[in-house]
């Protein structure tokens, strides 16, 4: 093969070194690169449109709720975050802050802000005055910075995108109801929009966001076995509205505090994508978030201009059968282009030569599996388009089918070792203690997830560090 043929963009191993495979992935699929500031990161326009693609399914799911957009400031008093100890003590070490303009140090420090509970909190305050103003659903689409020790692309980094939703009602059970509806909407939006199989449900007190009551978390097995907190919802009681007095008149002619919840996705679903469908050639996306659904490669239209002109118009069929496309015209070899799109995860491939136009069929590649099919030309617009539902059900029950195969029932310390050490997330049951919890991340560096959907029979075993009567089931797993 001529240099000029050879595909340029080489990733790591994904066998022998998934940590480098997935910074390659990243980088030479152009999805990112690294920001100036440490830890930092630039979304390059490809890993951007993905974002895109995530937001406009999230955000048409959360207005069909009665969730209206708003915004709010990234500078939010430094006495604001004080309010609620223990939303301060859980934020504290990632809190950067403002203490300078230009030459003038400020009367009060100012903090970017790592989440907006206490500064919407602050204006929620003002705004709810009666029931009548009940229930009241903001969500704003923001940027929050966390300044974190160890980075990631997509999965960690000291500033990231994400929605936070924040919600206000009249009564606990409302409130915890949202929590618990959101989860919902997030688990259609993994599944159905990213091809995503998570398992949802309560986080244990040690994992719950600072300054909730209760917080439940969507977590999705990537390749590698270990998990990925893809979203969390969270009931926060009325904590922060008597932090920020945020009262209502009820019907009764009494004055009462609401009720919260809040709940955020953010852009580590990205990572949670490249994670669980990428393969040895690179990304592999889902077509409700891929950028690009298809790409036309006519082959040898330099030597034939019937290729071209041909390639062209089925471009345009496709275009104008719903479906997001490219049309690879670039003066290089047909080898560089299909490694440059299978890199980035192009669902569908449509090679087009001198030899398909004489039998009147275009050659279609699904990047799932390479797999190879003829397609009529007049036929190929309708069928490529009815692909895309094909190809997500298939990278769902790939996914799904993967997940279940990892997850493995634990009843000691030894079965968990051996389970987590073989790249499996561990069902178990364990005694709600707090010292077993932090032993099995000390010996193993695995944390607790979500408790299991099902409870029925947790009485009747014994926790799998201490051996005592259990009173959960839940999944243990490392983490990123």
């Amino acid at each position: 093969m001529a240099n000029s043929d050879r595909f340029v963009n080489q990733i790591a191993d994904i066998d022998a070194d998934y940590t480098k495979w997935y910074t390659d992935v990243c980088l030479k699929s152009e999805l990112c690169d690294y920001g100036p500031v440490k830890g930092t990161m630039v979304f390059r326009p490809y890993g951007y449109a993905i974002w895109e693609r995530i937001q406009q399914e999230a955000d048409k799911r959360f207005k069909a709720y009665g969730v209206k957009n708003a915004y709010f400031p990234m500078l939010i008093p430094q006495s604001f975050l004080m309010r609620e100890a223990e939303h301060v003590e859980g934020f504290a070490p990632e809190v950067a802050t403002v203490t300078h303009v230009g030459e003038t140090e400020l009367a009060e420090k100012l903090v970017l802000r790592p989440t907006s509970e206490t500064v919407i909190g602050n204006m929620y305050s003002k705004w709810i005055g009666s029931y009548r103003d009940l229930p009241l659903k903001l969500n704003q689409w923001a940027n929050v910075v966390r300044w974190e020790k160890t980075t990631r692309p997509f999965l960690r980094t000291s500033e990231f995108l994400w929605q936070e939703g924040h919600t206000v009602f009249a009564t606990p059970e409302e409130a915890n109801a949202d929590a618990l509806e959101m989860m919902g909407v997030y688990k259609d939006i993994a599944n159905n929009v990213l091809a995503l199989p998570v398992l949802t449900g309560r986080k244990s007190e040690k994992e719950k966001f600072a300054g909730a009551v209760a917080t439940y978390g969507m977590e999705a097995m990537m390749k590698d076995g270990k998990s990925l907190q893809a979203g969390t919802t969270h009931y926060l009681g009325d904590n922060f509205a008597r932090a920020f007095d945020i009262k209502f008149l009820d019907k009764d002619g009494a004055h009462k505090y609401a009720y919260q919840a809040s709940w955020g996705i953010s852009t580590r679903l990205i990572g949670a994508v490249i994670m669980a469908h990428g393969d040895a050639r690179g990304l592999c996306l889902p077509p409700p978030v891929a950028p690009v659904q298809a790409v036309v490669v006519p082959i040898g239209a330099g030597k034939n201009p019937q290729v071209g002109e041909k390639a062209r118009e089925i471009a345009q069929k496709l275009e104008t059968a719903g479906l997001r496309v490219e049309l690879d015209e670039r003066d290089l070899s047909p080898g560089f282009k299909f490694n440059h799109w299978e890199l980035r995860g192009v669902p569908v491939r449509v090679e087009l030569g001198a030899r398909d136009i004489e039998a009147g069929a275009v050659t279609v590649c699904r990047r799932t599996d390479g797999q190879k099919t003829q397609i009529a030309i007049d036929d190929c617009a309708q069928k490529i388009a009815g692909m895309m539902d094909e190809i997500t059900a298939d990278m769902y029950g790939k996914a799904e089918a993967f997940t279940r195969a990892h997850v493995v029932a634990t009843s000691s310390l030894g079965d968990m070792e051996k389970a987590l050490d073989g790249g499996n997330f561990c069902d178990a049951y364990w005694c709600g203690d707090r010292g077993c919890e932090d032993k099995i991340k000390q010996l193993y560096a695995a944390t607790s997830r979500v408790y299991h959907a099902d409870q029925s029979d947790a009485h009747e075993h014994k926790c799998v560090c201490c051996g005592k009567k259990a009173k959960h089931r839940i999944y243990f797993a490392r983490a990123y």
